[in-house]
């Protein structure tokens, strides 16, 4: 919403994307192959997003990877495209037309220009540490890239938990390091970009382990999560369920390395609990739950999936039709009702809860059980929103200027939303949003 505003001259004709995801990336591309240049910033050392840890997509089971991996690269190679990964904005200043924008590079300790990702360093590596990619379902080593599809591949030192740093020896990964590409020495340093428009893709997480402070503590203590080793969120069992996963795409318990023979999926883990401070539908959820128990299906023929559920939302092409066929084809055993408790007994797992179709009580001993929790606002979100002078809602996504006529547009002039950060979204409609936000900015830069 531009109408009767000043826009400065020169109008500096270069945009900035917060987030390379889905959305992100979309929205670079986009603008990128109009022939305008982009600024593409994001918090981890490779892009792609929370849909880099997905195995499959609903409601096709396309190989994520599969879409993924082509675009990351087109990002990584494009000539428009100035990618700033491991990085944070860290102030912006300015009007629409002419913002300032400086953003922190931290140290990989890796120098990227003389590196060329053959991967020697990690190997050679003696340290093992828990991969946060993996969901604390596999291990890294100190020095790591995310995946091995990472655009770029290049390595990253975990200073927390490498050897030299914590002990003063080691430098195995320098030693062997066939171009010396590894700094012990590199500091962090700001960049400096000016650019006529903001896009925000920043993305989401899931409650509650790495969900904003608001959302701390065990409130999902009842369910065991944190505490009963096989009970995990969805995303865990995505790297499980995905070939390029800690277990080469086999269904395997943490607890003991084990196929599970029952699982249990819960949705609605935090998602439409105004208790909990969300008393939104995170709107994926009853989807990759059906995906999830599909493909469990699949991999473990003689297995049985359950999943409760308060009711089905499927709202979207195709979606019906998919959930159906979990329940009819895979033979999905589909509860209708909350769980109440969740414990741990003679190595099982039980589930406690109510089927209040018959009015009936259920108990369930599983060999797993995966949480469909909450999506909620990325890390920091809130303190970003700030920075950029942009609203949020009571649950701490941010707002659009209008809901209805400009869901793409915030209340700062030049600075657009695009993806999960304003809300759940589906990959479909994080892909159409991208989309639309690059649109919105190329309007912009065709007009002034």
């Amino acid at each position: 919403m531009v109408e009767g505003l000043e826009i400065p001259t020169p109008f500096v004709r270069r945009a900035l994307i917060i987030g390379a995801g889905i959305a992100g990336m979309q929205a670079a591309l986009d603008i990128a192959n109009s022939g305008y240049q982009v600024v593409l910033v994001d918090k981890l050392p490779s892009i792609g997003g929370r849909m880099a840890q997905l195995s499959e997509t609903f409601p096709t089971l396309d190989c994520a990877q599969c879409i993924l991996t082509p675009r990351t690269v087109e990002v990584g190679h494009h000539e428009n495209i100035t990618l700033l990964t491991y990085s944070e904005v860290e102030t912006i200043e300015g009007d629409i037309g002419d913002f300032r924008v400086r953003i922190k590079r931290k140290p990989a300790y890796v120098n990227w220009d003389l590196c060329t990702g053959c991967g020697v360093c990690a190997e050679k590596c003696p340290q093992r540490v828990v991969s946060e990619f993996e969901r604390g379902m596999g291990q890294r080593k100190a020095i790591y890239t995310l995946s091995p599809q990472a655009v770029p591949n290049k390595p990253v030192i975990d200073r927390e938990n490498c050897i030299y740093f914590v002990r003063g020896r080691c430098r195995a990964c320098e030693k062997f390091c066939p171009v010396e590409a590894i700094d012990f020495e590199q500091q962090e340093h700001v960049v400096e970009e000016r650019v006529g428009a903001i896009i925000v893709a920043t993305g989401y997480d899931l409650y509650p382990t790495d969900g904003p402070s608001l959302h701390s503590g065990q409130a999902l203590g009842h369910y065991g999560y944190g505490r009963i080793p096989d009970v995990i969120d969805g995303l865990a069992f995505e790297r499980l369920l995905s070939a390029s996963g800690p277990t080469a795409g086999q269904v395997k318990r943490p607890s003991d390395g084990k196929v599970p023979k029952e699982v249990v999926f819960v949705q609605c883990a935090g998602s439409r609990d105004p208790a909990l401070g969300m008393p939104y539908c995170s709107k994926v959820c009853c989807m990759y739950t059906a995906k999830h128990a599909m493909l469990y299906k699949h991999r473990v023929h003689d297995g049985q999936a359950y999943v409760f559920y308060i009711d089905i939302r499927a709202a979207g092409k195709g979606y019906e039709e998919f959930v159906r066929r979990a329940m009819e084809e895979d033979r999905v055993l589909y509860l209708r009702g909350k769980v109440s408790r969740i414990f741990q007994e003679d190595g099982r797992v039980i589930v406690w809860g109510t089927d209040t179709l018959s009015g009936k009580p259920l108990e369930v001993a599983a060999d797993l059980v995966v949480l469909a929790t909450a999506t909620v606002p990325k890390d920091g979100a809130r303190e970003l929103g700030q920075m950029l002078g942009i609203e949020a809602d009571e649950c701490g996504f941010y707002a659009e200027a209008d809901g209805n006529m400009h869901p793409l547009e915030t209340v700062r002039p030049g600075v657009f939303l695009a993806g999960a950060d304003s809300g759940p979204r589906d990959i479909p409609e994080t892909v159409a949003q991208g989309s639309g936000a690059a649109a919105k900015v190329l309007s912009l830069f065709a007009r002034w």
